[in-house]
């Protein structure tokens, strides 16, 4: 009997484990929970003349954009808990094709790019999600995101279709939209509507691309709602039948809305991107909005009984040589932080922007209890690193891929690195033998910047506005040589074909071409960087020299906390902390310090790379609050 008992208790244990099991599918699978109610998959989100509906019930979008791909991974869950403790109920993000297809046959949807996991955080969440996967998205990176290996056809002609090009996307489209089919609203996930390009408007070079984008989607498996994107004056042109317009605006103007609902008189409007502040340059001053003009206009949006999604809800890090770069007026880079004056800052911080769209929400929710706001990530100030080795730029070339050799000049995109994808990123340098003096000129054909030695002496720079310098007289055959620079390809414009980068033509020294060149390329990918450790390192007080790199360590106790890096005494160049790349620095400003987060860190020891291009005092600082550089507003 006693067996009898316990083998029934068993049973009994097995079969309430097993329906727990089959509760939580049907619970996943046949609904989930918006506001609290479980719903039916039939339908999706769709739109008639007055407003959105999902699943047949009105439904308005307050969504925010938060990028995966500038956010550590440790780090999804805390922001998506801030952005639904705001009152946001859809999550937005672009899929940056440069980052998951470095090389033609290279893919990477894991760790920081695993697109499918943030998704489904975002459903355990609560989120609905509108997915913006390009193929261009612009979002202020490199190139907009397309990647570099695709100018390496001399016909291309991005964002068109150019079989090279359509090609290109097809191949992507097949590794990419299988991966999301799965996760849309009407397969139980929270996709709830895919975006098709990005302000195609603004480019409009091939009338058939839109058509071409949306059938590359839709043949594929996505079912759900669409969108297209578009400034307000550009909307006519940007648009695709089969897909809604939405706009993208600051400034809520009563035109602008009139001209979308001309177009569109049928459907609801939708403000895909309200822009919550701004990206910054480097040279520029950093771009702020004043919170209260942000929530005025959000809260007009609302009135109107429009649709809003923030961008950028919290912006992130472009970090390594992810940042892209604006052409007009003129050339400019962008700095590595995209804190973009969002709700929540660059590392997750509570802004007064936050708290005031919160409160709004609130009230715009008749009062509806959002949930407790997550606590705020623990920031340390460590102590002073100290730079103790360094290795010369030039004894760093025999661990680069190369060198080759060519008669011509060679563009980064063109040299056979890479498995034949090129450079996309970093330095290229470029040597030759000169036997005398005389006028440098660089014909505008240095892309973006180039430091120029004779015989490893520097001797002047090349950028965009200095196009001349001298190169001194001097006795038989001597080395020239010019590490130029990729300050970041333009990320938006009619020019996207135009960005290759390097020496792009030629240069003339006395109105005669330079030939004959040893080209080293230096990407400063991780494979490079960790490489360096088996290089001739020596001591500060025995080399010290520009360029060069310079190595130090930031010890960490206990469980490592984000922080701030200071370079106060240095010029410009780059930081790699545990081999990662941070991103850029420069004396220049706005931005005066980088961001480590926490999870970048070990606990104990940071090994920290320095590139320094010019000077340094051999100091790196760390500090507990960031330093963005002088605000100014937006107008």
């Amino acid at each position: 009997m006693v067996v009898c008992r316990v083998r029934n208790a068993h049973k009994r244990k097995y079969a309430l484990i097993c329906l727990c099991i089959v509760g939580f599918v049907m619970y996943k699978y046949l609904g989930r929970p918006a506001g609290g109610r479980r719903i039916t998959r039939k339908v999706g989100l769709s739109a008639n003349s007055s407003q959105l509906t999902l699943e047949g019930q009105p439904f308005h979008i307050l969504g925010g954009s938060i990028h995966y791909f500038r956010v550590p991974r440790a780090y999804w869950r805390d922001r998506l808990l801030k952005m639904k403790a705001c009152g946001i109920n859809t999550l937005t993000t672009y899929v940056p094709w440069s980052l998951h297809q470095p090389e033609r046959e290279v893919f990477n949807f894991h760790t920081q790019l695993d697109l499918e996991a943030y998704i489904n955080l975002a459903d355990e969440l609560g989120l609905w999600v509108i997915l913006r996967p390009g193929p261009y998205i612009s979002s202020e990176l490199d190139l907009g995101g397309l990647p570099s290996w695709l100018l390496r056809d001399g016909s291309m002609k991005l964002r068109t279709t150019y079989p090279g090009f359509t090609e290109a996307v097809n191949t992507f489209f097949d590794k990419l939209i299988p991966k999301v089919v799965p996760l849309q609203f009407k397969k139980g996930g929270p996709i709830i509507a895919v975006q098709v390009e990005n302000e195609y408007g603004s480019f409009a070079k091939d009338e058939s691309y839109m058509f071409f984008i949306k059938e590359a989607l839709q043949s594929r498996g996505i079912s759900e709602l669409l969108f297209t994107s578009d400034n307000h004056n550009t909307l006519k042109s940007g648009g695709v039948d089969g897909a809604i317009r939405s706009v993208k605006l600051q400034k809520l103007n009563q035109k602008d809305l009139q001209d979308l609902n001309a177009i569109q008189p049928s459907s609801p409007t939708m403000v895909m991107d309200y822009w919550t502040g701004g990206y910054d340059v480097w040279g520029e001053l950093h771009h702020v909005l004043p919170p209260e003009d942000t929530v005025s206009t959000v809260r007009e949006i609302l009135r109107r009984g429009m649709s809003v999604n923030l961008y950028m809800f919290h912006g992130g890090s472009s970090f390594g040589f992810m940042s892209g770069a604006v052409a007009d007026p003129s050339y400019k880079a962008l700095v590595p932080s995209y804190d973009y004056d969002a709700p929540l800052s660059e590392d997750g911080e509570y802004t007064p922007k936050y708290h005031l769209l919160r409160d709004l929400f609130s009230r715009y929710n008749r009062g509806e209890r959002f949930p407790d706001m997550p606590a705020l990530h623990y920031r340390e100030a460590y102590e002073t690193a100290i730079m103790y080795q360094h290795l010369s730029l030039w004894d760093a070339l025999s661990f680069t891929e190369g060198p080759f050799k060519s008669h011509m000049p060679v563009n980064m995109e063109n040299l056979p690195v890479n498995n034949g994808n090129g450079q996309s990123y970093g330095y290229t340098l470029y040597e030759t033998t000169v036997t005398s003096g005389g006028i440098l000129k660089s014909g505008d054909n240095v892309r973006d910047r180039a430091l120029v030695f004779v015989d490893r002496s520097y001797i002047g720079l090349f950028k965009r506005q200095n196009l001349e310098l001298a190169v001194p007289d001097g006795k038989g055959r001597r080395t020239l040589s010019l590490l130029v620079e990729n300050c970041g390809r333009v990320h938006q414009g009619r020019d996207l074909d135009k960005q290759h980068k390097g020496l792009v033509g030629d240069i003339l020294l006395n109105n005669i071409p330079l030939r004959d060149f040893t080209i080293y390329s230096l990407d400063m990918k991780p494979s490079f960087i960790d490489s360096l450790y088996q290089a001739p390192w020596k001591t500060i007080t025995e080399s010290r020299g520009f360029p060069g790199f310079y190595m130090g360590r930031l010890f960490a106790y206990g469980y490592p906390s984000d922080t701030f890096m200071k370079l106060p005494g240095w010029e410009k160049g780059v930081v790699f902390i545990n081999g990662m790349n941070l991103g850029r620095y420069w004396s220049i400003g706005p931005q005066q310090t980088l961001y480590i987060p926490g999870p970048f860190l070990n606990s104990g020891i940071n090994q920290i790379i320095l590139f320094e291009e010019q000077e340094g005092d051999f100091k790196v600082h760390f500090e507990d609050t960031p330093d963005l550089g002088m605000a100014a507003d937006i107008q």
